[in-house]
């Protein structure tokens, strides 16, 4: 990789000599302006304004301009005699934890090269230094006419640095928080958390720019001289969610869907009416309570009555036995006397 600056890590009293590599790199699809009844290049001409001259890149100078349009130039001997300390040197200032750095911050990605062999021992100091400590470093350096904020952090075996805006730079996020006031309620944050678990991590690597994909196969369809060009109909976008808790639920299930996942019962909250009550069956019961009832005060009657008259039962049951055993003794006679008669005859 070409390196675009050339410099020193200054950790300290160590100076540490690297070169700068960008760590990234714009792959999007780039087009040229045309002509449309030709196809001829449409192309910018840097003209002087006070004689309609086209000017050279070699005749270009920089000027700031004031709020009445007034020019004043600066050249590249006024930039160069400015005391920068960080011209050529990226310097390290303080050493904090990754989790204060705000994400806004972030800028351009570098990687740091150590430049030459004797830059590998302290280049690697710093390096383990950093991994031990589990910190970042906070430098300041200077890159196309400007001073800058940046990063260091390693990122495997490189040290890499990140570019970061100064703090004045960010924007304070005023007035873009909903203004209204509103209540979320737990099952929506339940089905929100469900739904961040369906979907759960993913490999960054399997990642990629479809648009930049259907972008270059129609390039290549029109190349090789396609009159129409196949395309896959377009999603037509959700309308206005009306029914947030319904919105979650079809996101749930259709998340576990695409993985192949069954979607659980208890990913619906949603409320059921109350079932009616049944007539016919609670009927019965009151019913068979009622008899249970009577039934029980009539054997507390007949036990009252019981202890009230113990003589009178007792003489019910006496009498009752002698009536059976008047009963049964006549019939005993009769049986005898029929078996009395046979034996007279036979003698």
């Amino acid at each position: 990789m070409r390196s675009i600056w050339n410099g020193a890590i200054s950790f300290g009293l160590v100076s540490i000599p690297i070169k700068l590599v960008n760590a990234t790199e714009n792959k999007s699809v780039s087009f040229r302006q045309i002509h449309v009844a030709d196809g001829g290049r449409i192309r910018y001409r840097k003209v002087c304004e006070l004689d309609g001259e086209e000017v050279q890149t070699s005749e270009i100078g920089k000027a700031y301009e004031e709020a009445d349009g007034t020019m004043i130039p600066i050249t590249d001997e006024d930039l160069s005699a400015l005391p920068l300390p960080t011209a050529k040197t990226i310097e390290i200032v303080a050493f904090v934890p990754a989790s204060e750095i705000d994400p806004l911050q972030m800028d351009a990605a570098y990687y740091l090269a150590a430049n030459g062999v004797p830059a590998a021992k302290p280049y690697t100091l710093l390096r383990e230094a950093l991994k031990r400590s589990d910190r970042v470093a906070i430098a300041k350096f200077a890159l196309r006419g400007r001073e800058r904020l940046g990063m260091l952090r390693v990122v495997d075996d490189v040290i890499a640095m990140h570019g970061l805006l100064w703090p004045d730079e960010i924007r304070a996020p005023e007035g873009v928080a909903p203004d209204t006031h509103v209540t979320v309620r737990d099952a929506e944050l339940d089905l929100a958390d469900a739904l961040m678990d369906t979907l759960g991590e993913v490999d960054i690597h399997t990642l990629h720019d479809d648009y930049r994909e259907a972008v270059e196969e129609l390039i290549a369809a029109k190349a090789e001289g396609a009159l129409e060009v196949p395309s896959e109909p377009r999603k037509e976008a959700g309308g206005q969610v009306i029914d947030l808790m319904a919105a979650l639920e079809n996101s749930v299930r259709a998340a576990r869907e695409a993985r192949g996942e069954p979607a659980p019962a208890e990913a619906s909250v949603t409320e059921l009416s109350p079932r009616p009550r049944k007539k016919a069956q609670a009927a019965p019961k009151e019913t068979g309570a009622k008899k249970s009832t009577a039934k029980t005060a009539k054997s507390a009657k007949a036990a009252e009555s019981g202890q009230k008259k113990p003589a009178a039962s007792h003489k019910s049951t006496s009498t009752s036995k002698a009536s059976k055993a008047a009963e049964k003794k006549p019939a005993a006679k009769k049986t005898t006397a029929k078996k009395a008669a046979p034996r007279k005859r036979s003698a």
